[in-house]
């Protein structure tokens, strides 16, 4: 189950809403070990695009470096679909890396960058298979 407070999962549906019709994406740190999504990181969409998400190759590095700096690691690893449901695409699964990672997926198909109905869901990707899980939004 992701555990998220109210702030982090508004400034990620915010995001993903922002950059609607490209597809956003970003990380949400915190401490090694704790499984705890503290810090809300958003990154550019490299690619710019409203069917696939990239992160720069050079702010990536910068982040994991930082990460690394603060004993923080990647504890979810978001990106928004802008056309379909927030469930993993073939190339969603064939980039996820992270096995401790929550990935989770903000769909803005239905209220594009406006306020509306949106889907955000969290899901678990090791080795190529994905299982959806709970996500609790609790206060901060």
């Amino acid at each position: 189950m992701l555990t998220i407070t109210r702030e982090l999962h508004d400034a990620i549906v915010a995001h993903a809403r922002a950059d609607h019709p490209d597809e956003a994406c970003g990380v949400v740190a915190g401490p090694v070990g704790a499984g705890r999504p503290e810090r809300f990181i958003p990154m550019l969409n490299a690619a710019r695009s409203p069917t696939f998400y990239e992160f720069d190759s050079g702010d990536l590095l910068k982040l994991y470096r930082e990460m690394d700096d603060r004993d923080e690691e990647p504890v979810v690893i978001y990106h928004s679909h802008t056309a379909t449901e927030a469930y993993p695409s073939r190339t969603d699964v064939s980039y996820a890396s992270e096995p401790n990672a929550h990935y989770v997926l903000v769909s803005t198909a239905e209220c594009g960058n406006e306020e509306g109905p949106f889907q955000f869901r969290s899901y678990r990707i090791v080795d190529g298979v994905i299982t959806e899980e709970d996500v609790e939004v609790v206060g901060a």
